[in-house]
């Protein structure tokens, strides 16, 4: 969130400017392991969104037939029964 002045809240070292960021390798190599270990858990979570999605286009599809075949039981009772 950034204050009054369009600042970051940072404190801003006054000696630190013109250096190099204080940003080493292994700071980056850490960030790049965990945008890496989000990445494949978010690959995870799309994968089994897709397979719940296709169960449940099954299931629907499922329930559609049945239904059908269900209203089709009912509507030759009466006429069965008359006969």
């Amino acid at each position: 969130m950034s204050g009054p002045n369009g600042d970051l809240g940072m404190p801003v070292d006054p000696d630190a400017e013109g250096e190099d960021d204080s940003f080493g390798e292994a700071e980056y190599a850490a960030i790049n392991s965990m945008l890496d270990q989000i990445n494949s858990c978010l690959d995870h979570l799309e994968e089994k969104n897709d397979h719940l999605h296709a169960r449940l286009q099954e299931l629907l599809e499922s329930n559609r037939q049945t239904r059908l075949e269900f209203q089709q039981q009912l509507s030759k009772a009466p006429s069965d029964a008359s006969s």
